[in-house]
């Protein structure tokens, strides 16, 4: 029973994952469409809707940072399932985005917008696409079902061990070292109207995730050792025909 439990459990949480992460690329592009969107609705004042925005983001990143230190994942491990663990990870970051999505706040002021059917409006819209699918197209060049946690789960309904951790160079990651997060990054920014809020998102998520790459980067040198290294020195971290260095993180 246990092990059927963590099966349901692993596939609610890619579900309610996927779907929420799904949902978060449509809400920060302005389609007339989506029932809201990162520009929806009024704020109460300037100064009190950043406040919010920045507490909603922080408690998004605090979920995301604490639960990956080796402390919490000591606890963790005793008190939660191995195929449960990252189904729960997921869950909590479902609900942390979805709450930025609820409660944020818009911004008065623009600091650009262009025309729909303009060059710029296509430009801005086929990054944004772009964007998005290179981050989406990289998650099946590595684990995919592995990091909404359904992998974990499906391993443990069979109660095979999770294989080791090894070293893949393929498709983009040929180019860059972290095309999710460069994906990401591209589609935060890519929108034919930059709203004050917009900026606001996208600016703080950026920093975030260079904050997160920095560890990540540490973490991946001490699991995979020398080849994570030369596989540095090759590959530029963010962008492809970009100087090795640039945003390059030490651990």
């Amino acid at each position: 029973m246990k092990r059927h439990l963590q099966l349901f459990y692993g596939v609610v949480g890619y579900l309610i994952g996927l779907g929420t992460l799904v949902y978060m690329v449509f809400w920060v592009y302005p389609w007339d469409w989506m029932p809201t969107t990162i520009d929806s609705g009024t704020a109460d004042g300037f100064f009190p809707a950043i406040l919010i925005d920045l507490g909603l983001i922080l408690f998004f990143g605090l979920q995301h940072s604490l639960m990956v230190r080796p402390r919490f994942k000591a606890w963790f491990d005793r008190h939660v399932p191995y195929g449960a663990q990252r189904a729960t990870y997921t869950l909590l970051s479902a609900f942390f985005l979805t709450l930025i999505m609820i409660f944020w706040q818009p911004l008065p002021g623009t600091v650009w917008s262009f025309r729909e059917g303009s060059i710029g409006w296509w430009i801005a819209t086929g990054l944004y696409f772009f964007g998005w699918s290179v981050a989406v197209i990289a998650t099946f060049q590595i684990d995919h079902f592995g990091l909404l946690g359904l992998h974990q789960a499906w391993h443990a309904w069979w109660g095979v061990p999770e294989p080791e951790p090894s070293f893949q160079e393929r498709g983009f990651y040929r180019w860059v070292r972290h095309p999710i997060q460069a994906g990401t990054m591209l589609g935060l920014w890519a929108t034919p109207v930059m709203s004050m809020g917009h900026l606001l998102f996208a600016l703080a998520f950026t920093v975030y995730i260079l904050i997160g790459l920095h560890f990540e980067e540490r973490d991946l040198l001490e699991t995979l050792g020398r080849e994570y290294v030369e596989y540095r020195k090759r590959v530029p971290m963010l962008f492809p025909f970009s100087p090795r260095r640039l945003f390059q993180t030490e651990p």
